[in-house]
């Protein structure tokens, strides 16, 4: 039981660690943390079909889609309980995270917006993992002011002409749906002239770009597309309602938020796991050093304020409330985490710090860490805007002048 666990959810929690120890491979110390974050698979397809397999077994064991109605195949909890499954998960080799942003985003927003014949659709093959998810939301000119947006949908007899370009959409090259937000109306102001669709992603007229990274891989990707054909019936909510729709899924985004914070609080033993690695090469520890013991130590106390910001989460989330303004300042506080435990644990290494796999202490993990921990900045929301959001609603500070806000789309400057 942990601290703050109610005995519901202390006996939910026990329930979901005596499935995974009984049906699940446990990770290796160092796989497990936030360190998994930054993970990368040298054979895709391999490991697409591996978490096809397991989200089915979630799903048939009735661990997908925690926070689902029970009428859509989910248990009906709330999302306290989804933190906490992901709390005990992130221990075992359960890889089906390129299903949640359709399951912890998409689904939600389907049941919430959608018609029963949209639910019927396209809610079971996503819970069970048969298709795949991604986001199109931000563009080259419109990521930080998604309702700027240029992406066109034109309404032509029962389908709309998609044209246009997104960016860093995660999982684009794998997906088989999207959810796109384009715009239908650019004689009125911006937030007002936005729709909602669901876009198959396989079709002609979808081109999608990886975007190389320093590590190597290509999550990330361009998505431009050039008449690009929606039938009427993937529009998800009314024509011009885009921007409500598109709340209800960023809300969800910020549930997730939890998720992101689970490993948190592990962050020193896996860097202390690290050190010893280190020691055992060289016969002198780390932590001999002042300046890294201090470096050390900083890592530490983040981490464990890092956990209990999860807790406060956890506690607005048990009370029905969204957290934003916390939700910010944990995202804010995940990043800075990151980049300071990857720059120690290269630094500490030395020259091997930027060594290969095969070479490298961890199989390079720590190097994978140290170039892939910008790109965490940028997704889910920049550092820039998340201090926004901090300013405004938390410390009640002046908000960012909008003097767009108002006036019909097609009079803004290109």
């Amino acid at each position: 039981m942990e601290l703050f666990d109610t005995p519901e959810l202390a006996a939910f929690r026990a329930e979901a660690r005596a499935w995974l120890e009984a049906n699940v491979p446990p990770l290796g110390e160092e796989e497990s943390g936030v360190i998994g974050l930054f993970a990368e698979h040298e054979d895709e397809e391999a490991f697409l079909a591996k978490a096809r397999h397991w989200q089915a077994r979630l799903a048939d064991a009735g661990w997908a889609g925690i926070t689902w109605p029970t009428e859509y195949g989910g248990r009906g909890l709330t999302p306290v309980h989804e933190i906490v499954w992901r709390q005990e998960a992130a221990h075992f080799d359960l890889p089906v995270g390129v299903f949640g942003i359709g399951i912890g985003m998409g689904g939600p927003t389907i049941m919430a917006w959608g018609t029963e014949e949209q639910k019927a659709r396209w809610l079971p093959p996503m819970l069970r993992g048969e298709e795949i998810w991604c986001q199109l939301f931000s563009e080259p000119a419109a990521g930080s002011d998604v309702a700027g947006l240029r992406t066109r949908a034109v309404r032509d007899g029962d389908e709309y002409v998609v044209t246009g370009q997104k960016v860093w959409t995660s999982g684009a090259h794998y997906s088989k749906w999207g959810m796109l937000l384009a715009r239908t109306d650019p004689n009125v102001p911006k937030h007002a002239g936005l729709s909602y669709f669901i876009i198959d992603m396989r079709q002609p007229g979808v081109e999608v770009r990886p975007l190389r990274q320093m590590t190597g891989g290509a999550n990330f990707n361009e998505v431009f597309f050039d008449e690009a054909r929606v039938p009427a019936e993937h529009l998800l909510g009314a024509e011009g309602m885009g921007w409500s729709v598109a709340l209800t899924t960023l809300m969800h985004e910020r549930v997730a938020i939890g998720g992101y914070l689970v490993g948190a609080a592990g962050v020193f033993d896996t860097l202390r796991r690290m050190f010893d690695r280190v020691a055992e090469e060289r016969g002198v520890h780390p932590l001999v050093d002042p300046v890294v013991r201090d470096r050390a130590t900083d890592l530490y106390i983040r981490g464990q304020v890092l956990r209990f910001m999860t807790q406060r989460i956890i506690a607005k989330l048990a009370k029905g409330e969204i957290p934003s303004a916390e939700g910010a300042a944990a995202k804010l506080g995940l990043t800075s985490l990151l980049s300071r435990l990857a720059n120690l644990a290269v630094d500490v290494q030395g020259p091997a710090g930027m060594l290969g796999p095969e070479d490298a202490i961890d199989d390079g993990r720590w190097a994978l860490a140290f170039l892939g921990y910008p790109g965490m900045r940028i997704a889910g929301g920049t550092d820039q805007i998340l201090r926004n959001i901090i300013g405004e609603r938390v410390l009640g500070l002046p908000g960012e002048p909008r003097v767009d806000k108002d006036v019909p789309f097609s009079r803004i400057p290109g």
